[in-house]
This record gives C-alpha cells, sequence and structure tokens, in this order.
C-alpha cells in the first residue's frame, strides 16, 4: 500500500483541501498456467518494450499461478469485461480482453496479450498499477471486473 497526496490551491498561495488517499496494489498477480504460458512466450518472442519485459518477468517471478475455476471473479483475465481508470485524464473506459485469435480491436475486443491488457492481467478490482506504456508511464485504477460471454 502507498499513499497519494491531491493538494489544492486556492489561487491565492492558501491550501484550500488536502486529500489523501491509500492505494492498494496486490503483492502478486493472479493468472492461470495457460495465461502464464502465454505471456512467457510473448517475452521470449520480444513482442513486447525493455521496461515492458522487466516488469512482467518480475510479476511472473511472483505470480500465483491456479486453475481457472480457482481464478477468483475480479481478477483481470481472458474473456473478460475490465473497467480502467486512467489517473492522468480521469477517463474511464471499458476493454474486453479476449484470447488473441479472438482480437477485434474495433470492436473494443482487445488481446490478453496486448499493451494494455499486459498492463493489468493478474490484478484485481481496486488495484492501481503504474505502467510503462511505450508512450510513457501511466497509472491504471481498475475500477470493474465482469465476465465476458461472446
Amino acid at each position: 500500500m502507498y499513499h497519494s497526496v491531491v493538494i489544492s490551491s486556492a489561487g491565492d498561495g492558501s491550501i484550500s483541501t488536502i486529500q489523501i488517499k491509500n492505494i492498494v496494489m496486490s503483492e502478486h498477480i493472479i493468472v492461470t498456467t495457460g495465461i502464464y504460458d502465454a505471456i512467457k512466450e510473448h517475452l521470449r518472442r520480444r513482442k513486447v518494450s525493455i521496461p515492458e519485459e522487466n516488469r512482467l518477468t518480475a510479476e511472473l517471478r511472483t505470480a500465483k499461478q491456479v486453475l481457472r475455476r480457482e481464478l477468483p471473479q475480479d481478477v483481470v483475465t481472458v474473456d473478460r469485461v475490465v473497467t480502467l481508470k486512467d489517473h492522468d485524464t480521469q477517463e474511464e473506459n471499458e476493454y474486453i480482453f479476449v484470447s488473441s485469435n479472438r482480437a477485434k480491436p474495433k470492436k473494443n475486443k482487445h488481446s490478453i496479450l496486448s499493451d494494455i491488457a499486459l498492463a493489468v492481467v493478474g490484478y484485481k478490482v481496486g488495484d492501481v498499477i503504474s505502467w510503462p506504456f511505450r508512450d510513457g508511464e501511466r497509472k491504471l485504477e481498475i475500477v470493474n471486473v465482469q465476465p465476458w460471454q461472446g
């Protein structure tokens, strides 16, 4: 857990609001063995940037692998509808994460191996993740995770 402090100024130099938020991030990601293997193969093929590779390698080292039926419903994985809040823009977006062969980004179906999915896979609702995207570091919060039947 870490703390985020937001300070608002009244414009005259005085402080009008101080807000402290506790931000919780899971100690380790939880993934199925199939997703774990898919990410490892994706890394082996060098399909990600160096910062993403370093982060994913570290996450996989401590990942908890479970059977699909043991995966908690609030964890990001394949065949889930996920609502993410970008803390930089304050925008919320919904994504459908599917297997790579079913991905159709124009229909909002993103591969579980896409950059956005790799940033949040294995994390759960309430987690805030700082991720080294190709265009820079972004902080994403997992707002909602629902099953998706396509």
